[in-house]
């Protein structure tokens, strides 16, 4: 169940295209840009994200089990969150298992056209707040925190 995924085709495709959308200033629903180093190229590594805002804290959650972008935010420990034109540096520090239940529960709420790759990779069963609960110990979630501490 928790064997890496890899994007499909056209996955890569709606990908770039929303990758392309921001970089001309023109955000999508509720995407941002993730931007981290690559783990071993240390070159900048971008992908769409969907975060989760709970109290008030950002959460970055990994739909695609074995991700390199969640391998490299996990070495590198920052990176860059990007909306339309608009940046701000994070530090990415990974949320222990133990406290992911009620941040996933969340996903389904803030964003419920995310569920569905959830669904395909065999993270959730269905859409329901308790099963994204459930998936606390496959799926990767990131606390994303204004670099240096600045609201």
């Amino acid at each position: 169940m928790s064997t890496q995924r890899t994007l499909s085709p056209r996955h890569r495709a709606r990908n770039r295209v929303v990758v392309l959308l921001h970089r001309v200033g023109l955000p999508v629903g509720p995407m941002y840009l993730l931007t981290v180093p690559g783990r071993r190229t240390g070159l900048p590594r971008t992908t769409p994200v969907a975060p989760v805002v709970v109290a008030d804290v950002r959460y970055v959650l990994q739909a695609y089990p074995g991700s390199d972008w969640a391998k490299n935010a996990r070495a590198a420990g920052h990176g860059v969150l990007t909306r339309g034109r608009r940046e701000q540096p994070v530090e990415l520090v990974e949320v222990a298992e133990a406290e992911r239940a009620p941040i996933l529960r969340e996903f389904p709420r803030q964003n419920p056209r995310g569920v569905a790759a959830f669904i395909r990779n065999g993270l959730v069963d269905s859409a329901a707040p308790e099963s994204f609960a459930s998936a606390a110990p496959r799926c990767t979630v990131f606390r994303a925190t204004p670099a240096g501490g600045a609201a």
